[in-house]
């Protein structure tokens, strides 16, 4: 899964693949397959990348044309799992009809509604193809400046 403003915004703040992988401890090639699909950035890093350069995750996911200021994100359980509920209601969908349209069982999906389990990066992008309009941010509880 590629994050289509990833690769830009690192190249827009003049950091090599080199860079991100001394920020997260990881290899530079780890950081190369997160750029060409070959392997997904945790959202936890994803987010701490979000904060630490002011990129909003829809801009960076490519819901967005334009970065937008948003307060920095502490992940938070409780508060994905209430907006994942909430979506999913005011979208008239079963837990067990969400989680197919996402490739997963819904006894899997029920543990990020039920705050058991971190929604997965890919299950993030997922959502964007199936709730329109969509904003992680908000699903994720970020908040604008």
């Amino acid at each position: 899964m590629i994050i289509p403003n990833f690769k830009y915004s690192r190249e827009e703040l003049d950091l090599k693949q080199k860079d991100i992988a001394e920020m997260f401890n990881v290899h530079f090639t780890t950081v190369s397959g997160w750029e060409t699909g070959k392997d997904t950035i945790p959202i936890e890093r994803l987010v701490d990348y979000a904060n630490r350069f002011h990129y909003s995750l829809d801009y960076l996911f490519g819901l967005t044309r334009h970065n937008e200021n948003y307060l920095p994100l502490t992940l938070d359980l409780e508060v994905i799992a209430k907006n994942l509920r909430y979506i999913r209601k005011k979208n008239n969908y079963t837990q067990d009809q969400l989680a197919k349209k996402m490739n997963t069982t819904q006894a899997s999906y029920s543990h990020y509604e039920n705050a058991t389990n971190m929604i997965p990066t890919v299950f993030l992008y997922n959502l964007t193809k199936i709730y329109k309009p969509f904003s992680i941010d908000a699903l994720l509880g970020r908040k604008k400046q």
